[in-house]
């Protein structure tokens, strides 16, 4: 997949919070061991109870538009030529309560709208400074 910011949009530092959610092969929310909550973007301690024992879990990638933007105007000279293109917030299905922001690949910008299902999908790219295989959560509209 052709990334959608382009080759030279900056890439996600990766930390030990992030790292599986960035790197997994599947949309990787973080999970409480103890009372099972799941939360993102992940955090040092659970946001329900307090604890400290953490994992993660690992989401179906289903969901649906809540909310959807158009965005027509660059707001960085990198991103000129993608104008226009669509950021949407997403709930997970299977992760009550958590919304995830993104782009909508797949289909045309002014397509998409508030109540479609989409799946995530993946844009992978190479770190040229790490060497980290980064995989990046897009969403892709599911029609009919």
């Amino acid at each position: 997949m052709k990334r959608v910011l382009g080759d030279d949009w900056v890439l996600p530092a990766l930390d030990a919070l992030n790292r599986a959610f960035f790197t997994s092969d599947v949309l990787t929310l973080q999970q409480c061991s103890r009372c099972r909550h799941i939360q993102h973007p992940p955090e040092d301690v659970c946001e329900s109870c307090q604890s400290f024992e953490l994992g993660n879990f690992a989401s179906a990638g289903v969901g649906c538009v809540e909310s959807v933007a158009l965005v027509t105007q660059a707001v960085h000279p990198l991103l000129g030529d993608r104008v226009p293109y669509a950021i949407v917030l997403v709930s997970i299905a299977d992760a009550p309560g958590i919304l995830l922001t993104g782009n909508v690949v797949g289909v045309e910008p002014d397509d998409v709208r508030i109540g479609d299902p989409v799946t995530v999908v993946f844009e992978e790219v190479r770190d040229p400074r790490s060497g980290d295989e980064i995989r990046i959560p897009q969403w892709q509209v599911v029609r009919g």
